[in-house]
């Protein structure tokens, strides 16, 4: 697919100004020069064209907020004038697979005052004696050359990304995380009143049970008394005399 098909497939259901990153890499360049990308794209903050066959940069439009640009393994070996005059804010670059020879050639590049890292993998540039100081030299605002500062410490992966864009996807992280989070706190709450209607119907059932065998008491209570007054003599009733008594009262 073409370069300018592709930006069309991509802007199927948005405008140009709500991209915020467009990667085109792998995609066929007309006469090695960028096509479909317009100023249009006025939010762009990440451009990818890796491979596309580019010799020229002369087909970039001016792009404000623009801060990372991939350009490895392709074919362009100068020109970069065009950048710092369209790419103000450009923080990133990646050259690396290019046809760079003479640290002149990059020179340009002074002129990107917020550039803090610049990749230029095999480049022939890179084969030149004291390389890597001479690139420090050129171009003071680096902070890394090929993933290194100048104490050849590596940089960190939050280094190499884009400002703003990476912070929207750890947002989202973290959104999902919480989400998560509040499913489990909902499973917890669910499990605690399940827990909570278990012992309830456990001491309603013993209170249940414990006024049955309460009534059974009062019952049987209330049984003995019957008994007692049964065989005790009923108050005011005279007892019955024995013909025994009898006689003796006669005698």
């Amino acid at each position: 697919m073409d370069m300018k098909k592709r930006v069309l497939l991509e802007l199927r259901h948005r405008s140009p100004s709500e991209v915020p990153e467009l990667v085109l890499d792998n995609c066929r360049s007309s006469d090695g020069k960028m096509e479909g990308i317009t100023e249009e794209f006025s939010n762009l903050e990440l451009l990818s064209l890796i491979n596309v066959g580019l010799t020229s940069m002369a087909g970039i439009p001016k792009l404000d907020k623009l801060k990372k640009l991939e350009l490895s393994d392709n074919r362009i070996s100068g020109g970069l004038e065009v950048l710092a005059e369209r790419l103000v804010n450009l923080t990133h670059l990646n050259l690396s697979g290019n046809k760079f020879k003479d640290i002149s050639t990059l020179e340009p590049l002074k002129k990107l005052p917020q550039l803090k890292s610049l990749d230029l993998f095999n480049c022939e540039v890179t084969n030149l004696a004291d390389y890597r100081d001479s690139i420090f030299k050129l171009l003071p605002q680096l902070t890394y050359l090929d993933g290194y500062d100048v104490n050849d410490c590596e940089a960190s992966d939050s280094e190499g990304e884009v400002d703003g864009i990476d912070d929207e996807d750890d947002e989202e992280g973290e959104s999902e995380d919480f989400e998560d989070e509040e499913e489990e706190d909902e499973e917890d709450v669910v499990a605690e009143d399940d827990d909570e209607d278990d012992d309830s119907g456990d001491e309603e059932d013993g209170e249940v049970n414990g006024e049955v065998d309460s009534e059974e008491e009062d019952e049987d209570e209330e049984d003995e008394e019957e008994d007692d007054e049964d065989s005790s003599p009923v108050k005011g009733e005279k007892r019955k005399r024995d013909p025994e008594d009898e006689d003796e009262d006669e005698d």
